[in-house]
């Protein structure tokens, strides 16, 4: 995708905005917002890129997006803050820290959770389990299983948030992981079909759990041109999903993909990009006795 494409904010609307709604809903007794702001592929990119880089002078850094996160939630009374996994490798701060600096910036930033991506294992098994301890927030991964191995215990499928009037439920699904890391690396992990695991737990959190928003956290990639499992294909078989934030491809998406789940219903695809250079931003909007009715969507350039 050309820099025009994710440099340009995006904003649309549907629903309740079209039918007359003021978008500002939280004055409405009746009504209810929830922004999700969400990252994925950060790949250890503390520091902006330099200001002679060709594509991104400037661009990304933790404490931009820490900056801007902080005035998000001043502005906003409901906010979610979500990564998609590849947050390990890229820079020398993986390679002094293995990962340290990263949960502890997150964690600071109140992250509310992230799922794991295949480079979240580049320092082993063990240095994950090591690591996690920085992280004050859940890691949610619905099809690998860790019996086996020192992870276990340390993640979990899925995690429900009050957010004001609104539950939220959260869950996580990760890549295959053989062909993809060095087996030495996940060793015992056994890899779950991703579709049948997330379509499990979306029931659990709709039904069991009562939410009235499930956000799938997604480290398959956006789509490919073979029949590898990505947020396309999630999309195309779920149907008590409503959101999907993807990573893995590094894909800067102007606005979300709405597409149709296996029931004909709306679901939306979210990515934005890797490095932390954008920082996705959802604004969802519910009538109280009805799932939600409007979104609007801002991915938001970190910048100077």
């Amino acid at each position: 995708m050309k820099r025009r494409s994710f440099l340009k904010n995006s904003l649309i609307t549907t629903g309740l905005v079209g039918a007359g709604y003021p978008l500002f809903a939280n004055d409405k007794p009746d009504m209810y917002k929830l922004t999700i702001l969400h990252t994925n592929d950060t790949h250890s990119r503390i520091d902006p890129f330099p200001m002679d880089d060709r594509k991104f002078p400037g661009m990304g850094g933790a404490a931009k997006r820490a900056q801007l996160v902080k005035k998000i939630r001043s502005e906003e009374k409901q906010v979610l803050l979500l990564d998609a996994g590849d947050i390990f490798q890229g820079t020398p701060y993986f390679n002094f820290y293995g990962g340290e600096l990263e949960f502890k910036l997150m964690s600071s930033m109140k992250y509310d959770a992230c799922t794991i991506g295949n480079h979240d294992f580049d320092g082993g098994i063990d240095g994950l389990k090591k690591q996690l301890k920085h992280a004050n927030f859940p890691t949610l991964v619905a099809n690998y299983d860790f019996k086996d191995t020192v992870m276990n215990g340390k993640t979990k499928p899925y995690q429900v948030f009050q957010k004001g009037g609104l539950r939220i439920g959260v869950l996580g699904v990760g890549i295959k992981l053989l062909g993809l890391v060095p087996s030495n690396m996940f060793e015992e992990t056994q890899y779950l079909d991703p579709i049948e695991q997330a379509n499990k737990y979306a029931k659990i959190l709709r039904y069991d759990e009562k939410c009235d928003y499930v956000v799938c956290l997604s480290h398959l990639g956006l789509k490919y041109d073979n029949d590898k499992v990505s947020d396309v294909k999630l999309a195309a078989a779920s149907e008590d999903i409503d959101l999907i934030i993807g990573g893995h491809t590094h894909t800067f998406l102007e606005e979300p993909l709405t597409l149709k789940n296996r029931v004909g219903k709306n679901i939306l695809v979210n990515q934005v990009g890797w490095a932390g250079i954008v920082l996705g931003r959802l604004d969802i909007f519910f009538e109280r006795n009805f799932r939600n009715k409007c979104v609007s969507c801002k991915n938001i350039l970190v910048k100077n």
